[in-house]
């Protein structure tokens, strides 16, 4: 009777998909422009846009600029959307986490159109967005984005977009 395999310490398997998704992240430098950081909770994304003088549109009020806002949500957008393959090929074991380096990086999804609904101005503080993929098939994908700051109840920003999907390997 065969044996199986010892399963890996749960803090390796952790370790591996944290790194996996710092790659993916750091493959785009418009995100580490903005500051942008990922928090991972098993599949769960959280994106957090640290507080940055720079990412003040209006110094009079203050409020984050319209143009970072949407920036933000938009990045958040296609990360999780990304990650959620990346995911779905990892747990499958299609994708080994260590094989996502930078000369290995998966193409991301490119915006068809992406709508921002701002809903009070953004305040001179750490924002946060998490994203929902509605629909993802193999062309094409809807994800809805919520940005908040200080209260997940209270939205600061939301968007929807859509996305052309990259080809996959068969």
């Amino acid at each position: 009777m065969a044996t199986r395999p010892k399963p890996e310490p749960v803090q390796v398997v952790k370790q591996r998909r944290d790194s996996a998704l710092r790659r993916l992240v750091e493959g785009v430098p418009y995100i580490s422009f903005l500051g942008i950081e990922f928090d991972r909770r098993g599949d769960e994304l959280t994106a957090l846009m640290p507080y940055q003088e720079r990412l003040i549109g209006n110094p009079f009020l203050p409020a984050l600029h319209g143009g970072a806002t949407a920036a933000f949500l938009e990045v958040t957008a296609i990360i999780e959307l990304s990650w959620s393959l990346l995911w779905e090929d990892m747990e499958s074991g299609r994708l080994d986490p260590a094989a996502v380096d930078a000369a290995h990086l998966p193409r991301l999804p490119k915006t068809i159109d992406f709508t921002v609904d701002y809903l009070r101005s953004g305040l001179p503080r750490d924002a946060y967005a998490r994203a929902r993929v509605n629909r993802s098939g193999r062309r094409y994908a809807s994800v809805h984005v919520e940005a908040w700051q200080d209260n997940r109840s209270r939205l600061f920003a939301q968007a929807t977009g859509h996305f052309l999907m990259p080809e996959r390997a068969g």
